[in-house]
């Protein structure tokens, strides 16, 4: 169901971010007068992502570093190892709707 973003992640990474819930876009779908024929779960698809992305992040930190600086990097791979957990083991659910 509908949820709240993170208080971290609202304030650091994606200000003003809603990921919005199945159950809120699906009706929106409909009220437009879309058919929706096929939903698709990509949760554990996305923590490998996630895996991927921060394996990149990591080996180039210190390109990362010199563009910023240690302060946004160590941002940067906890928002991606957290997300990596919540997607795999946790709540988070990511969905591929085709319309």
């Amino acid at each position: 169901g509908p949820g709240a973003t993170n208080s971290w992640i609202a304030k650091y990474i994606f200000p003003g971010g809603h990921a919005p819930a199945l159950s809120e876009v699906l009706p929106a779908i409909e009220r437009a007068g879309l058919v929706v024929t096929d939903i698709e779960i990509l949760r554990l698809h996305y923590a490998e992502t996630l895996k991927a992305w921060r394996e990149r992040f990591l080996a180039r930190r210190d390109e990362t570093i010199a563009c910023y600086d240690e302060r946004f990097c160590r941002m940067w791979e906890f928002y991606l190892a957290a997300c990596e957990v919540g997607f795999r083991y946790g709540g988070l659910m990511v969905f591929q709707i085709q319309i």
